[in-house]
């Protein structure tokens, strides 16, 4: 009975001392969300880079607290932001570049600060993020305002006419939006896509990026709304920059792409300079804002506040997971999970791999095979994790295949097709993403050229690509889309339908599938394609437009009403 006594006199006092860091429901704070793509952490003066490259975010880490180790749940922008924004795990809300709609059971912080009277509105830098164009489908849920507005490339069309804004025009738009917008509380979400590749320099970007936050809090400055206001700053990923073989990111995760800057201002300027060693993740980011806005953290989250460990000094160093399915959805290699608990990094593979960060920081010298009881106790702890999260993610949205669209597909002769976002759980099957790395490098590469509407430059490192390598389904659908650009449907028809047969439920390659079956005049099996895009990417103005003129061209016109009556209602507003 006494120990039960001083444990809730414990909590009572810890309530106590964290309360002034919570805001009361009449005293909302205003939230300034800045996620910052592709930025490395030794890049920050805040985090010790001696390169000076960034003034303005050291500015903000000065009067705010820092987490000096912090770490993405995924190395992609689309899973990563949706885990910042969602406080789950990616196997939870099931965000990927192939498109799949947030689930209306998982928890979203905009939603949430809307419903409790905030003005919510997003500025993003990149189509990645867009909710109706782009693979974020139905993340303008709870937001006032979403400022997106990107379209696919076309041929001749560079990226910064269709797929990207640099910071400037982000911060431009975002400051505009709240001159007009202070009266209530606003939670502002300002992503700015700079040091995406590709980069003539990447030092250059992060640079660049850093004076775009320097005129976003500029302007806060100038209204004076800087010093109540409640700022996250957070990077979704890193940026190999060639470590462990890897030019970009979304393969690997190692710290190069895991580990990322993560700052949080408080209002009034509380707890500056603090600095905070044990580990933090992305999917605390959602809770930490809900606490602080005094709003109760759904059950649903993963993840927990900060705050309690900024204010309580817990030495609490609890493990980072973080994983990839892109090796598998882009390349038809194993997927990767890691999990960093203690020292060590553990990273599940079918060649598995433990270092010793406390020694080997860079990560060069796998203890795989000499310190085979340690991989063993590690690789339990993620086999417990992935049981438990598994289980969890069973009511949360799939990608898969419906039967029904399983049997449409086997009618059009694609044969042997899988679920291929069935199983949550990173099963270590097939090719070590490893032994393929320069092919994805490569791969990639062309891929940046498709999106800056140069086909002519990808399609020679495609069919390399795929003259060794024909189950990469990037590569195939790469040049599927480059061919339509070109014109050239019939043959871009055969390279899409075997990306789909790779990747039976990207909503991408039934999409461009159905462009180029309309444009030879296939339109019923064109109609097919675009049914099954449809449920993933429900939000995709030009996916309807595309559908009604399919319908109209079958004869089905209640339909094709009904198509266009949904484009129109989705088409971006002049």
């Amino acid at each position: 009975m006494l120990q039960r006594s001083v444990w809730w006199l414990f909590l009572g006092i810890l309530a106590s001392v964290l309360s002034p860091l919570s805001s009361s429901a009449d005293n909302k704070p205003n939230i300034l969300l800045i996620t910052l793509d592709s930025t490395r952490a030794d890049r920050m003066g805040f985090l010790g880079s001696k390169i000076g490259l960034s003034p303005q975010l050291d500015g903000i880490a000065r009067q705010g607290i820092v987490f000096g180790q912090a770490y993405a749940q995924a190395p992609l922008t689309v899973a990563s932001q949706a885990t910042i924004l969602t406080g789950t795990y990616p196997q939870i809300h099931r965000a990927s570049e192939l498109g799949v709609p947030l689930p209306g059971t998982v928890p979203y912080l905009p939603d949430l600060l809307h419903t409790r009277g905030y003005r919510t509105a997003a500025f993003v830098g990149s189509i990645l993020l867009d909710p109706r164009n782009g693979p974020f489908q139905s993340y303008d849920r709870g937001f006032d305002a979403y400022d997106a507005g990107f379209h696919q490339p076309q041929r001749g069309e560079d990226r910064y006419q269709s797929v990207e804004r640099n910071g400037d025009q982000v911060v431009a738009r975002a400051t505009k939006w709240l001159a007009s917008n202070r009266q209530r509380p606003f939670f502002l979400w300002v992503h700015l896509y700079d040091p995406h590749a590709p980069y003539a320099s990447y030092n250059r970007a992060i640079a660049t990026t850093d004076a775009a936050v320097g005129k976003l809090v500029g302007f806060l400055r100038t209204q004076k709304l800087y010093d109540d206001a409640l700022i996250v700053v957070a990077s979704d990923h890193g940026e190999s920059l060639g470590a462990h073989g890897e030019d970009t990111h979304g393969i690997f995760l190692y710290d190069e792409t895991i580990r990322v800057p993560l700052v949080l201002k408080l209002p009034q300027n509380r707890m500056p300079g603090k600095r905070i060693n044990n580990r933090a993740r992305l999917l605390d980011v959602a809770p930490t804002v809900l606490e602080a806005a005094g709003i109760p953290v759904p059950s649903q989250m993963q993840g927990q506040s900060l705050l309690r460990i900024a204010q309580a000094g817990s030495q609490t160093d609890q493990p980072a997971y973080a994983r990839s399915d892109f090796p598998r959805q882009g390349f038809g290699c194993s997927p990767l999970e890691s999990w960093r608990a203690g020292k060590y990094l553990y990273i599940r593979a079918p060649k598995p791999e433990l270092y010793d960060l406390s020694a080997d920081p860079n990560a060069t010298h796998n203890l795989a095979q000499s310190a085979k009881a340690t991989l063993d106790t590690i690789a339990s702890q993620l086999q417990a994790f992935d049981s438990h999260f598994g289980k969890d993610a069973g009511s949360a949205a799939s990608s898969g295949l419906t039967s029904s669209e399983m049997q449409k597909l086997a009618s059009l002769g694609y044969v042997g097709l899988q679920k291929s976002g069935g199983n949550v759980n990173a099963a270590v099957e097939g090719t070590d993403p490893k032994d393929i790395i320069a092919i994805v490098d490569k791969t990639l590469a062309a891929l940046l050229e498709v999106q800056d509407g140069k086909p002519e430059k990808a399609q020679p490192v495609l069919r390399q690509v795929l003259g060794t390598q024909p189950n990469i389904y990037l590569a195939q659908y790469g040049m599927g889309t480059t061919l339509a650009q070109q014109q050239q449907y019939s043959e871009a028809i055969g390279y899409l339908r075997k990306a789909i047969a790779l990747q039976p439920d990207s909503a991408w390659a039934h999409y461009e599938m159905g462009l180029s079956l309309m444009k030879t005049g296939d339109f019923k099996t064109a109609a097919v394609h675009l049914e099954i895009a449809s449920g993933r990417l429900p939000q995709f103005a030009g996916l309807h437009s595309t559908l009604a003129e399919v319908y109209a061209h079958l004869g089905r016109s209640d339909e094709a009403s009904r198509e266009r009556t949904r484009a129109s209602q989705l088409a971006p507003k002049s």
